[in-house]
């Protein structure tokens, strides 16, 4: 894990120590309630990253009453975590969005299934009951767009957001994210299992960065710190996820978190945020294949988006490219 008096040359450029200066408030808006989801930004601060950099960044708690691109576009929130198809849907309608950073190299949507009745292939979802929210219903269709599976002959039953249908034999999978209901299955001692939808052609940056053009053209350095910050904080948090969950429990006490759940969850997140690709260019990258893949799947989704809306300046910038 990267100690607070590492050596400077461990650090991204931008995050290397200067000359002490004034702090300038930003802001961060988060996609969703606290939890280790976002551990690799309260490392940031617990560490005093973005703080040394200059900078004074309040973490903005996201939720289902609090969307992510109204407050980016006001100006409220200097970058919001969203996901490239909440940000192509905001741009249609004529929000100035760029994403300048892909936390999630893959997408975390996943069919969890129990391993008397597997889902291991999109193929097994003929014949299937399968639990979702019908909002959600595009995404099933993408994927089995993408495999060429009948989505009539799959049998779909809206259910709330729990694991519960599924231990009860209401039906035989659910549509989830990775992070969530399998990981409270395992934590309840259900054993089971989940094919992720990422592996099977949907490709769907998820947990983006986004920003305003007019940001990107005139808040520069505030966006470079900003994402050197992450940078950090996430390279630190996959050295230890152990203690990713445990300063989230510390930070957010009242939250309604357990830790063995926000160890697991940090742990699965690890795969879902650095592949070769960051290995090779650092946290966030993405490629000329990547956007493409995200536009055909986008485009199976309804959403008719260019690479334009992909912005790498920012962590070229960050990584010293």
């Amino acid at each position: 894990m990267l100690a607070v008096g590492a050596a400077a040359s461990t650090l991204p450029l931008a995050m290397r120590p200067r000359m002490a200066a004034a702090q300038t408030p930003v802001s961060l808006q988060l996609s969703w309630l606290h939890s280790v989801q976002f551990a690799g930004s309260y490392i940031a601060q617990d560490r005093g990253l973005w703080r040394d950099a200059g900078l004074d960044v309040s973490l903005l708690q996201g939720g289902p009453n609090a969307p992510v691109e109204p407050p980016v576009v006001a100006g409220t929130a200097l970058v919001g975590i969203s996901a490239a198809d909440y940000t192509t849907a905001a741009v249609a309608e004529g929000a100035p969005f760029k994403i300048i950073g892909v936390a999630m190299q893959k997408n975390p949507f996943a069919i969890a299934s129990l391993p008397a009745n597997p889902v291991n292939a999109p193929a097994d979802l003929a014949g299937k009951r399968i639990g979702m929210a019908l909002a959600n219903t595009p995404v099933l269709q993408a994927l089995c767009s993408l495999n060429d599976v009948d989505i009539d002959a799959i049998k779909v039953i809206p259910t709330q957001y729990s694991a519960q249908p599924l231990v009860a034999g209401e039906v035989d999978c659910l549509l989830c994210w990775e992070t969530d209901l399998p990981v409270a299955m395992t934590i309840q001692g259900v054993e089971n299992q989940t094919m992720l939808m990422a592996d099977h052609g949907y490709a769907v940056h998820s947990q983006t960065y986004i920003a305003t053009e007019d940001s990107l053209a005139n808040r520069r350095a505030e966006l470079v710190a900003l994402m050197a910050g992450e940078v950090a904080g996430w390279q630190a948090y996959r050295d230890d996820t152990d203690a990713a969950a445990e300063l989230t429990m510390a930070m957010f006490p009242d939250a309604g978190l357990d830790l063995p759940t926000q160890k697991l969850q940090a742990e699965r997140q690890v795969p879902l945020m650095f592949s070769d690709l960051t290995d090779a260019n650092g946290f966030g990258w993405w490629t000329d294949e990547t956007v493409a893949a995200n536009i055909e799947t986008l485009a199976l989704l309804g959403r008719e988006v260019t690479p334009d809306l992909w912005d790498r300046s920012i962590l070229e910038e960050v990584h010293g490219a």
